[in-house]
């Protein structure tokens, strides 16, 4: 365990003009971004970090971290909304077994929303020279932990599973790997992924980057919402092809009964938690620039005092990414996976000192680090799943960070 931080904090938030175009305020060393619709946050510099120890309290442990070291904190807080005052963002991984899960609070936080503007900074001497985006060059693109071949193969075999009983869903995932001729600017791929990726939740943490289409949970005071997408198709050529390709999927019984599994997931982990739960009856189509999804949208209000973390802890890992049941699907996708998926899949967002945050599913992302970038995508298996359908599924949602790299 590895915790790092400047005691205590002195943290003030103050009401700025409106940035506009908040990523390009971000110096280009270790951003840190939440971004939908050009708001959201920003930041960048290192107040203090903690490296969370894996195991079933991790997000009580990174809870109590938290609180630490914010009670200690000095706070001059002149807003007083959502993700003002001192705010730490957070990835962590989809294995709770696994290391690689943290929690930063920068030195320098910048955000909007709804027509409000605010600056947090911690601390003196917080600002960095803001240099221009430098573009990665020629990419070259390699195997990941498997061969498309040989994941169709494990696709097969998890497919055999679920026809013998064993479980009723499980997601398999693939990576790709990527060279590029020069270091890989962040700021890069979340100026491309923010422009075309518009209604996703766009976000860089410790070198994780990405945009996500799945809210996991989305926190205001005792309000909490979720968006649940399971189900997905292309996108068409042209237009008519597109409808029926959205008129496919949301009639499609294999994908409906999907979508249905990780609706009851997301049900069963909210309802302890809540005086009152709204559960869509039948999904809606939501359409990507890439891919269209079945989605859900599901509110709801605590009963207690319960932070966003709490409501993570009991969420993760839905069906979506996992399967159903959860433990056999875990069980699969540890003996067929072949890799290590790290904070692909598990939770990713911010959290604030009141507890208030959005945490999303890091879905469409990759690792970058230097010149290289390890690219994840994964797809529900289910009984009727044909495994060439499900690597044109996964080479589909690829293209996203592969369109971030190359532009």
């Amino acid at each position: 365990m590895t915790v790092a931080l400047i005691r205590p904090l002195v943290v003030r938030t103050v009401a700025v003009s409106d940035p506009d175009d908040l990523l390009a305020r971000l110096p280009g060393t270790a951003p840190y971004a939440w971004i939908r619709q050009g708001e959201g946050l920003v930041g960048w510099g290192e107040a203090a970090r903690a490296a969370v120890p894996p195991g079933p309290g991790r997000f009580d442990w990174a809870r109590g971290w938290l609180s630490s070291l914010f009670a200690g904190a000095l706070i001059e807080d002149e807003v007083g909304v959502p993700g003002s005052g001192p705010v730490a963002f957070g990835s962590f991984t989809f294995d709770g077994d696994a290391q690689g899960s943290v929690l930063i609070v920068p030195r320098v936080v910048l955000a909007r929303r709804d027509g409000r503007a605010w600056l947090t900074t911690i601390g003196d001497n917080a600002f960095d020279l803001v240099t221009p985006p430098t573009e990665p060059g020629r990419i070259r693109y390699g195997d990941g932990s498997l061969t498309a071949p040989q994941w169709e193969h494990r696709v097969a075999r998890a497919v055999e599973r679920i026809k013998d009983g064993m479980l009723d869903k499980v997601v398999l995932a693939r990576d790709l790997t990527a060279v590029a001729e020069r270091d890989i600017d962040p700021r890069v791929l979340l100026t491309r992924l923010a422009a075309r990726y518009p209604e996703c939740y766009t976000f860089s943490v410790d070198g994780l980057v990405g945009a996500t289409p799945e809210l996991l949970v989305r926190h205001v005071g005792q309000e909490v919402e979720s968006l649940v997408l399971a189900g997905t198709t292309p996108r068409g050529a042209y237009p008519a092809e597109d409808a029926a390709r959205g008129a496919a999927l949301y009639a499609s019984p294999k994908d409906r009964h999907e979508h249905a599994c990780a609706v009851a997931s997301v049900r069963e982990a909210l309802a302890p938690l809540c005086s009152a739960l709204d559960v869509p009856d039948r999904p809606e189509l939501l359409v990507l620039p890439n891919v269209q999804h079945l989605a859900s949208r599901v509110t709801g209000r605590l009963s207690d005092g319960a932070s966003v973390l709490d409501v993570v802890a009991a969420m993760h890992p839905t069906a979506a990414v996992g399967g159903t049941p959860t433990g056999a699907a875990l069980g699969v996708i540890r003996e067929l996976e072949g890799m290590d998926r790290a904070g692909y899949s598990g939770p990713v967002g911010w959290i604030d000192s009141r507890g208030d945050g959005e945490w999303g599913i890091a879905l469409r992302c990759a690792y970058v680090s230097g010149r290289r970038a390890r690219l994840f995508a994964g797809c529900g298996i289910m009984a009727g799943s044909d495994p060439a359908a499900e690597l044109a599924e996964a080479q589909a949602k690829l293209r996203v960070m592969q369109y971030a790299l190359e532009g």
